[in-house]
């Protein structure tokens, strides 16, 4: 067995690395969605500003999409090299499904990727706007295959356990993949990446808004429309989230209690039990000190009745309970920060009624502020699911210990470590800022441009002039 410091660097490592890529593909699924949608909009309106926003945020995707994808390729690595037990244990059931992702979503995207970004003037306007449909529907298989495999280690069924070998093999791909916590996880993290989209776009909207409004000047058209589909946006898809998430935590009372029983912060399991909103746990005395609560809602949201019962984390033993302290605190910035999103998204509701959309100071600032809190919230969401089903890779099955290569070693994973996080923030801090960069610029339309493509109209060739972002 590795030394447990070399245990803990790599699950370390593969956090990291996880929570550097988990933000660039919600990222792409959100913002895929949203292309399709401006370039539909402008295919039926006509309306050159859903043209001019397309491409603004074409250039914001492309960047995006390649820091996604440089940012998974060395999660593959890793499983060979630190997690070779859980490979060759499980591999049977998610190398398949892993293949499956490759073979439907990546080579999908891959394929109409091209015509997307380079073929706006080259290509009809129809099969430029089909591309970017299968480049949208592309991230969404790919998410779905993804889902699968990560549902499929919390909830697992349809395998049968290899009794010479000790691994996992498939016995019902239907169960595999279709397991009792996949449908809960692709709606909340579909709805994730839409909310996050819509906080970046209404957060370079808000920022453009108060920009104009320092100038005194008004906006232009594009800032409007933006700002005005991201609030739309927050305002339909942040309330279903929390019914969504509901929905999510009745599925895992059920499958998964322990991890429930962490993130509430809950001891002993009670009937009217009250929801904590602070806490501060204490593994070692098993208690939550300093409890600030309100009575009988935790049996209402966990079992929708007051009488309902909630576990405690001492119904089960000590090596079986996942680390409190943690998912205590990333559950409630998860939901801190979803009730705030749903709220701006009301309140901007309220301001369209009252005419004051577009200059209400706290409106715009809330929006400012709020602009990376989808991603915060996403990501507190990932640990929260993550680290509350430890002590396991595959709940109840496969523990993490068992689960590491044998031949790792203190001295290679600090090294690892080190190297990693060098190579990450240089790289991703260089695309950060160009994406700062880009959304310092509004959208605009060039005229140099528009005036170099009148040749080419006028041989009666079909063409759409270019818009840049800057």
């Amino acid at each position: 067995m590795p030394d447990l410091s070399a245990l803990f660097l790599a699950r370390l490592q593969f956090a990291f690395t996880v929570g550097f890529h988990i933000v660039f593909p919600a990222f792409s699924i959100g913002l895929a969605a949203f292309l399709a949608v401006l370039e539909g909009l402008w295919l039926k309106t006509d309306k050159p500003v859903y043209l001019d926003l397309f491409k603004y945020w074409l250039r914001v995707f492309s960047v995006v999409f390649a820091m996604g994808v440089v940012s998974g390729l060395v999660m593959s690595y890793e499983f060979g090299t630190n997690w070779s037990q859980f490979s060759q244990k499980a591999g049977p059931v998610l190398g398949p499904m892993l293949a499956y992702e490759v073979m439907t979503a990546f080579f999908l995207e891959a394929g109409f990727l091209g015509v997307m970004m380079f073929g706006l003037n080259r290509v009809g306007k129809r099969l430029h706007f089909a591309a970017t449909s299968m480049v949208s529907i592309g991230t969404l298989i790919s998410m779905s295959w993804i889902l699968a495999s990560n549902s499929w280690m919390q909830t697992p069924q349809g395998y049968k356990i290899d009794a010479a070998t000790g691994r996992f093999l498939p016995a019902d791909w239907l169960a595999i993949i279709f397991n009792p916590s996949f449908p809960y996880r692709l709606v909340h993290m579909a709805l994730a990446a839409f909310l996050c989209v819509a906080f970046i776009v209404g957060g370079v909207g808000a920022w453009h808004l108060l920009k104009a409004k320092r100038q005194k000047r008004q906006p232009t058209e594009a800032v409007k429309v933006m700002f005005s589909m991201a609030m739309w946006m927050a305002a339909i898809v942040a309330p279903l989230q929390i019914l969504a998430g509901d929905a999510h935590g009745l599925n895992t009372l059920k499958y998964q209690p322990a991890k429930i029983a962490a993130m509430e912060g809950d001891w002993e399991s009670e009937s009217r039990a009250p929801e904590l909103l602070f806490g501060i746990p204490d593994m070692e005395n098993e208690v939550t000190r300093y409890k600030v609560g309100i009575p009988l809602i935790g049996s209402l949201i966990l079992t929708h009745s007051l009488d309902g019962k909630v576990p405690g984390l001492k119904d089960f033993p000590k090596d079986q309970r996942a680390p409190m302290y943690v998912v205590f605190y990333t559950f409630r910035v998860m939901v801190a920060l979803g009730s705030l999103m749903a709220l701006i998204g009301v309140f901007s509701l309220f301001l369209r009624w009252k005419g004051s959309f577009y200059t209400n100071p706290i409106l715009l600032r809330g929006a400012l502020l709020m602009t990376p809190a989808g991603f915060i919230a996403l990501l507190c969401g990932w640990v929260t699911t993550e680290v509350g089903r430890q002590p396991y890779t595959i709940y109840g099955l496969l523990r993490t210990v068992d689960s590491v290569s044998p031949v790792v070693t203190l001295p290679n994973m600090e090294t690892s470590m080190i190297a990693f996080v060098i190579v990450y923030f240089v790289v991703f801090t260089a695309g950060i800022g160009i994406l700062l960069h880009d959304f310092a610029q509004e959208p605009s339309t060039n005229e140099a441009e528009l005036e170099r493509d009148q040749p080419h109209r006028a041989a009666g060739i079909t063409q759409i002039s270019h818009h840049p972002a800057e």
